[in-house]
C-alpha cells in the first residue's frame, strides 16, 4: 500500500474508469453529431424525416417528376378495373379516375362487338400497353406507364398492413364456382382481411340479382365507386406506417405480384411524400358515361365534351400542358 493508503490495483480501477469515461463521452459525442446532421437533414426536407431514414436529400423533391400511370387490376385474364392515377410531390395534387369496364372504345357503333369494350384491350399474356392506348384515345392523355397488379397482390398488401377498416356499403352474398369466388359480407363498419377485401372489389350483385342501391351506384358503378373507397383506406393506412422496414416488405410484394414498365426502386423516392397528403384532397371521379346498348350488346358510351372538361379539371392540361401531359417514365 503506497502512503496514500491506494494500492497499485486501486490506481489501475481508476485509469480504466477514466478509459470509459472518456469512451463514453466519446460515443456521446458522436452520436449527439450523428443526430445535428440527421436533425439538418429533417429541417432541409421540411420536416420529413422519412425522406431522411431513406436517406434522402433536398434536390430529391426536386428532381421527382408528376407521376401518372394506369392502373389495371386483373382476375382471372380479366382487366376488370382500370384507373389512371396522377400524383404530384412538389404540389401534393393527386387525382384518381375510373374506367368503366364496358366503355366502347370501336370506331362503328352500328357495327359494335363485345371487343370494342375497352377491358377487351388487355387480356392475359397480351401487352398492358394496348389498354394505356386505349385509355389514352378516350381521355387524349398521353399516359406512358402502367401496372398491372393481380388479386394476389392486393390481398398479400392488405394482410401486410394489417387489415382495414371498411364500412360495407350493403349485404354482400355471391357465389361464382366457375371463379372460386364466394362473397358474404355484411353491411357496415368493420375489420377486413386481405381475402375480404378481394372479395369487396369484386362485388357487382347478389346471387338473388339485387344490386347496390341507385344513388350508390349499381353494378359495375357501384363496384368502381367501392374500388375507389377501398383505395382511399388502404392509403391511409399505409400512410401512418412510419416504419422504412416496412416500406421494403410492401415494395417486395409489388415487386411479386405488380407487371410495370416503371423502375419499382425509383417510385420508392415518392413515398415519403405521398405519407403527408392530405387524402380528403385526392380528387376521385368516373369517366361520364351513359349505359347504351349497341348492336345488341350492352355498353357504355363516353360524353367527349364532359370528359374533356373532367380530364382538364383532374390532370391540369390546360393550366400546366407541358409538364402533365407527357407522362414521366421512370
Amino acid at each position: 500500500m503506497s502512503k496514500h493508503g491506494k494500492t497499485k490495483e486501486d490506481k489501475v480501477k481508476k485509469k480504466k474508469r477514466g478509459i470509459g469515461l472518456k469512451i463514453f463521452l466519446f460515443i456521446l459525442i458522436l452520436i449527439a453529431i450523428g443526430g445535428a446532421i440527421f436533425a439538418k437533414k429533417v429541417y432541409d426536407l421540411n420536416g420529413n424525416w422519412v425522406a431522411a431514414l431513406m436517406g434522402q436529400n433536398k434536390n430529391t423533391l426536386q428532381n421527382l417528376d408528376r407521376l401518372t400511370f394506369l392502373v389495371l387490376g386483373e382476375s382471372g385474364g380479366n382487366t376488370d378495373t382500370m384507373m389512371v392515377w396522377t400524383y404530384d410531390p412538389k404540389t401534393q395534387d393527386a387525382s384518381v379516375l375510373s374506367v368503366p369496364r364496358d366503355t366502347f372504345v370501336g370506331s362503328n357503333p352500328s357495327k359494335a362487338r363485345a371487343s370494342d369494350k375497352i377491358n377487351e384491350a388487355y387480356k392475359s399474356g397480351t401487352d398492358p400497353m394496348n389498354a394505356v392506348k386505349a385509355v389514352n384515345q378516350i381521355t387524349g392523355l398521353n399516359i406512358q406507364n402502367y401496372i398491372l397488379i393481380d388479386t394476389n397482390g392486393i390481398k398479400a398488401l392488405v394482410d401486410e398492413i394489417g387489415g382495414i377498416n371498411f364500412n360495407v356499403p350493403i349485404n354482400m352474398d355471391y357465389d361464382d364456382t366457375s371463379q372460386n369466388l364466394h362473397i358474404h359480407l355484411k353491411k357496415g363498419m368493420q375489420p377486413l382481411n386481405g381475402a375480404q377485401v378481394e372479395a369487396l372489389t369484386r362485388f357487382r350483385h347478389n346471387n338473388n340479382g339485387t344490386t347496390y342501391p341507385s344513388d350508390y351506384g349499381v353494378e359495375d358503378f357501384g363496384r368502381e365507386r367501392t374500388q375507389r373507397d377501398v383505395i382511399k383506406t388502404i392509403a391511409a393506412k399505409m400512410i401512418n406506417i412510419k416504419n422504412v422496414t416496412r416500406i421494403g416488405s410492401i415494395i417486395n410484394i409489388l415487386k411479386s405480384h405488380v407487371k410495370t414498365n416503371m423502375d419499382l426502386n425509383s417510385v420508392k423516392d415518392y413515398i415519403p411524400y405521398a405519407m403527408d397528403i392530405n387524402l380528403d384532397s385526392v380528387k376521385m371521379e368516373q369517366l361520364p358515361v351513359t349505359p347504351k346498348t349497341l348492336n345488341g350488346i350492352s355498353f357504355v358510351v363516353y360524353d367527349k365534351a364532359a370528359t374533356k372538361t373532367l380530364i382538364d379539371e383532374m390532370f391540369h392540361l390546360n393550366q400546366n400542358n407541358d409538364d402533365t401531359n407527357t407522362t414521366n417514365t421512370l
